[in-house]
């Protein structure tokens, strides 16, 4: 079993950057592919970003491409979300997952098998 706990949400402007942190307990968080979703208030949980479990390859939702990186320290036992460019409509609370498919990504919630509690990010206008 894996736990997760993400850190670095807050409020920030419009424009601005945040880091999120998603640490995970256990000896096999190299097994699993890691993923980040958001849920917004009133709206479906929305996938961000998967990453392969060597890192290798990653994949993005085109609503933040460009501006999001996902990356992973196995030897930390901890995926990143970079997030650049902040603008108001990617306010949401912000989950890490991870999922034991065998293939590379995962953007099916329904594949993800580990949850952490989310951290909330707000991005003023």
């Amino acid at each position: 079993q894996v736990q997760l706990v993400e850190s670095g949400g807050g409020l920030v402007q419009a424009g601005a950057s945040l880091r999120l942190s998603c640490a995970a307990s256990g000896r096999t968080f190299r097994s699993y592919i890691m993923g980040w979703f958001r849920q917004a208030p009133g709206k479906e949980r929305e996938f961000v970003a998967s990453i392969s479990r060597g890192g290798g390859t990653t994949y993005y939702a085109d609503s933040v491409k460009g501006r999001f990186t996902i990356s992973r320290d196995n030897a930390k036992n901890t995926v990143f979300l970079q997030m650049n460019s902040l603008k108001p409509e990617d306010t949401a609370v912000y989950s890490c997952a991870a999922s034991r498919v065998s293939r590379g990504f995962s953007y099916d919630h329904n594949e993800y098998d580990y949850w952490g509690q989310g951290t909330q990010v707000t991005i003023s206008s």
